[in-house]
């Protein structure tokens, strides 16, 4: 018996439709991405309250056009099924999640406390680390990591701008297939859902990827700070909840959730197993 129910009119229906962000339509006095980390930048706004600023934003909708169009994500390598065919196609931001607009944008890492209810916002879901790699082999747009050196400054806004146009300079080359929304990775490290988010006496955010242009990622993963850390090189990439799964030729729908708790079906997009609680705690 399949683990899943086969719904063949909204599989097509999703796949016929272009999947967007579901967020509200960006204002046109919305705030610029250089003007809303500039309003961040004061170094008294506590953390708490700089992510109440952020949540405002993006719940206005105050996000770039190029962000909203989600881009496919194909795969069905590593799986060793014998006479199996098995695929998977889910839909992903096609960069890490920016405030502004096309023209003046500013990438924002934030906790994972913040990226959850976001994610929760916007029905849609933290990658794992499998997921991480099948979406920067899937990408048009890889970009060659630009660490900055560890300092007590990682953390703070100043060198989130520093870091925010060292990405922007290395877009130029790409800017039309950017703005087109063209899947773009390498930039930044992803958090993601992990068994290790809950491993340790105190909740911890889970980060990996940064992947090099030879496909070798610079930051294996990694759950040493607690949930309430945010650095420079930290992104954010949603996913949409709901992914398809082609079976020998069936096609079926279900969700990120659902898969991941599978006994049977979590190596779709899970190499560390089942993943009982696939979110982060929403407080800090």
């Amino acid at each position: 018996m399949r683990y899943l129910t086969l719904i063949p009119l909204l599989v097509f229906t999703l796949k016929l439709n272009a999947q967007t962000l579901q967020l509200k339509q960006r204002k046109a006095d919305a705030m610029t991405g250089s003007a809303f980390a500039k309003a961040i930048s004061d170094s008294t706004i506590t953390l708490k309250k700089r992510e109440r600023q952020i949540y405002k934003e993006i719940k206005s909708g105050n996000v770039p056009d190029f962000l909203r169009s989600l881009q496919q994500v194909t795969d069905s390598t590593d799986w060793d099924l014998g006479t199996d065919k098995v695929s998977i196609t889910y839909f992903v931001l096609p960069d890490y999640f920016c405030i502004g607009n096309d023209n003046d944008f500013f990438y924002i890492p934030m906790t994972p406390v913040l990226a959850q209810r976001i994610a929760k916002l916007t029905k849609t879901s933290l990658p794992t680390k499998r997921m991480v790699d099948q979406i920067y082999k899937n990408a048009k747009i890889k970009l060659a990591p630009q660490p900055i050196s560890p300092s007590k400054l990682m953390n703070t806004v100043p060198i989130f701008i520093a870091h925010n146009d060292s990405i922007k300079l290395q877009l130029n080359p790409y800017i039309l297939k950017h703005i087109a929304s063209e899947l773009t990775a390498g930039s930044k490290k992803d958090i993601i859902i992990s068994n290790k988010i809950y491993g340790e006496k105190t909740k911890r955010v889970v980060i990996y990827g940064w992947h090099k242009l030879d496909g070798k990622p610079i930051q294996p993963v990694y759950n040493k700070h607690t949930n309430n850390w945010a650095d420079y090189s930290h992104g954010v990439r949603l996913i949409q909840n709901n992914f398809i799964v082609n079976d020998n030729g069936i096609e079926y729908k279900t969700t990120i959730q659902k898969v991941l708790k599978s006994n049977t079906k979590n190596y779709l997009l899970s190499d560390e197993g089942l993943i009982a609680k696939p979110f982060y705690p929403t407080s800090y």
